[in-house]
């Protein structure tokens, strides 16, 4: 075996929030789900004594699918949208090709079972686009998010759109499509896009980390292929409920008005960022987060947590570097503290850059062991509480 040096791909926003800090390191939009939810999870936990049905299933498929204009038996219901990126191996791609910066658990659950990964890495200098021709034609497996976490940026649905080819699957991550309002390049209603696979989260919008609740969307023949090998009941009674609840149309009209009002709260998080010296604001940005690039990173990161503040590091990210942060946006009346305690790190930063001494150590990244084959394989993280921050367990996108 043969080390090599990697990004920790299983490092996630959660392992940044730690107790007691101000959370901006992760993408959840509230705390806790609101009332009438609760509600209705808390009525279900009276059919807990009963697996599942497949009547249960049914229902939730069909509001998934009347949400989306597809069918119902075009719709996966996942324990997490990041459940669908765990299945991707049964889908026995020859190649895959994973655009970075982005999510890196379908690297993670790939390259362990094997599979072949070519990174497609898009850049600060060019805004993060998307180019179908960096991606290799022999590739059969493409995966990216939409938006793309963790620059924020919407690719153009057609620009997406257009990686389609006969043999391959396009598998489009879009936990966060419905924080951009009217969603306009979601492709989950395209069922005419052939190989195509969107996977959705019910995390971020509803503030339902603790429980597990996604789905996906495909041609049947793709998803009975993608759900090979899962468990009998692989998703329970509460994520199906959940599920069924947060598609119904007062549920999107909900989450409509919050993706509007998130509009207006990164509008002023932007422009109070970009007052800041040394801050360069990934833009345009769509997402409910700021891709941040600031002056010795590692520094000002560790200033923020001595201040009480969490921020998502993004030198996991494949393409990204110390100097880059991620920030949820929060509120005005939450954020101001954010801007404040950054303020104050960068003004301690650049005094110190300006006389010269060194910057604290850089977190290590993971070890990455390479098999007889010469592909990477991710050593499993041995901090604690790793395993509820990386793999099936952790959502996408977070």
């Amino acid at each position: 075996m043969v080390a090599v040096t990697s990004p920790d791909l299983r490092h996630h926003g959660d392992l940044d929030a730690e107790p007691g800090l101000l959370d901006f390191a992760v993408n959840v939009r509230a705390e806790q789900p609101p009332a009438w939810l609760r509600d209705r999870l808390v009525a279900a936990v009276d059919r807990l004594g009963r697996y599942p049905s497949a009547e249960d299933d049914l229902a939730a498929r069909r509001a998934v699918a009347e949400r989306h204009h597809r069918s119902p038996d075009e719709v996966l219901v996942l324990a997490g949208a990041a459940e669908g990126f765990a299945l991707l191996p049964a889908l026995r791609p020859r190649l895959a090709a994973i655009v970075h910066p982005g999510f890196t658990e379908p690297e993670v659950a790939l390259r362990t079972a094997g599979v072949p990964v070519h990174r497609v890495l898009t850049t600060d200098a060019d805004g993060h686009r998307l180019r179908q021709e960096a991606v290799p034609p022999e590739a059969d497996l493409v995966v990216l998010g939409n938006p793309s976490n963790p620059t924020s940026v919407l690719h153009p649905a057609d620009v997406v759109r257009g990686l389609a080819r006969p043999g391959r699957v396009l598998v489009v991550d879009e936990a966060f499509a419905d924080a951009v309002p009217g969603e306009p390049e979601s492709l989950a209603g395209s069922a005419e896009t052939p190989g195509l696979l969107v996977l959705r989260s019910l995390t971020k919008t509803w503030a339902l980390a603790g429980l597990r609740a996604g789905y996906a969307l495909g041609a049947p023949s793709l998803l009975t292929r993608l759900a090979t090998g899962r468990p009998p009941w692989p998703v329970g009674t509460l994520t199906l409920e959940a599920v069924l609840a947060c598609c119904q149309p007062e549920a999107v009209a909900e989450a409509e008005i919050a993706a509007t009002e998130l509009v207006a709260h990164r509008k002023w998080l932007v422009e109070e960022l970009c007052r800041l010296p040394g801050v360069a604001v990934q833009q345009p940005a769509a997402g409910p987060f700021l891709l941040l690039r600031v002056p010795r990173g590692p520094q000002v990161r560790a200033a923020l947590r001595a201040q009480g503040i969490a921020v998502r590091r993004c030198d996991t990210f494949p393409g990204l570097t110390e100097d880059h942060l991620r920030v949820a946006v929060r509120p005005p009346v939450r954020a101001a503290a954010l801007v404040a305690a950054l303020a104050q790190a960068l003004g301690q930063a650049l005094a110190d850059a300006a006389s010269g001494p060194e910057q604290p150590e850089p977190e290590p990244a993971s070890e990455v062991v390479a098999d007889a084959a010469g592909a990477p394989a991710v050593r499993p993280d041995a901090r604690a509480g790793a395993g509820y921050g990386a793999g099936v367990g952790q959502e996408a996108g977070s």
